[in-house]
């Protein structure tokens, strides 16, 4: 339940941040739930009781969690509070909670699952947190393909994260053991980055390069999903266009930015998770037997709900705090 909770509910992700000191929000990631299990899980007083409008269907034992994931595409998406960070005074003590603001987001495109999102400054500790994060939703079995832009911090994200390390080998003769040990990569498992090359602001040529892996394991990978002919990063892009529709703040040229980092941050996982529940995907519905269609979200398509929410129903859901 408790996972289930994590995953659904934006509020257990951030509520910890939330009573943190705001002057942190662009150097590092919220208050990480990575001890989430070591203290007693209760019920919000913000959730009385279960909605009566939740079907009895939806227990633990139906849910079928982890999600279906086989495939992850990370991604950033660009935003600002108060004012973007070139118009932002480094000596200016009313500037330090204004400036860009990143959302470092992982993505199922095969069943156009967001599995995490983690907002802050563009950096390698927050590229470790999603990558983290993904590892928690998924359980132990990696995905067999993941894709990214070149940000070189997912390459060392994702080796500390999924590798294990090596066994040293027996010291013979002199010289100093080795301190930091190797780290191997479960078999089977591959990530590839994206470069693109742009003239006058368009993208002209792909270039893919293949990080871990076998050449081998690529290809099985790319031919066993059911979206992916190559290495790409398109569809965690279109859901970048598809969030920025879904909250005004972070549309490219706007008056309604946020002004708050707070805010800003509950709204990021406010709209970038309801959207698992909430918004059916016309490309995820089925044809059913009489030939209508049925419509799925991301969390149907990938077996975590049977039903598409409704809002209210996702926000009365029960939610888990640490104590």
């Amino acid at each position: 339940m408790e996972d289930f909770a994590r995953f659904c509910c934006p509020n257990t992700r951030c509520s910890a941040s939330w009573r943190s000191s705001d002057t942190s929000r662009k150097d590092v990631v919220s208050a990480p739930p990575h001890a989430w299990w070591e203290s007693t899980a209760i019920p919000s007083s913000a959730w009385p009781a279960w909605p009566a409008i939740t079907p009895t269907t939806l227990m633990t034992s139906t849910w079928l969690f982890p999600p279906r994931t086989r495939e992850v595409q990370f991604d950033e998406k660009w935003a600002f509070v108060g004012k973007k960070q070139k118009n932002c005074d480094p000596n200016n003590p009313d500037d330090d909670q204004c400036g860009d603001y990143w959302d470092f987001v992982a993505f199922d495109p095969e069943h156009r699952l967001v599995l995490a999102v983690v907002p802050g400054a563009r950096s390698g500790e927050n590229a470790q947190a999603v990558v983290e994060e993904v590892k928690e939703r998924v359980g132990e079995a990696p995905p067999a393909l993941m894709t990214s832009d070149e940000l070189p911090a997912y390459t060392t994200a994702i080796e500390t994260t999924f590798g294990a390390p090596v066994p040293a080998p027996v010291q013979r003769g002199p010289g100093r053991p080795r301190v930091t040990p190797e780290l191997s990569l479960p078999k089977g498992l591959c990530y590839a980055t994206v470069h693109k090359e742009r003239e006058n602001g368009r993208v002209v040529a792909l270039e893919q390069k293949q990080v871990f892996g076998t050449p081998e394991d690529l290809e099985k990978a790319l031919g066993d999903s059911a979206v992916s002919g190559a290495v790409n990063t398109s569809f965690v892009e279109r859901n970048h266009g598809t969030d920025r529709g879904r909250n005004a703040r972070k549309v490219r040229k706007t008056y309604q930015f946020s002004k708050d980092w707070v805010v800003h941050e509950a709204m990021t996982y406010f709209t970038m998770y309801s959207y698992n529940f909430c918004w059916a995907v016309r490309t995820l519905r089925v044809r059913k037997e009489d030939g209508s269609w049925q419509e799925r979200t991301p969390a149907m398509s990938a077996g975590l709900a049977d039903h598409v929410w409704t809002l209210e129903e996702w926000l009365r859901f029960p939610a888990f705090q640490s104590t």
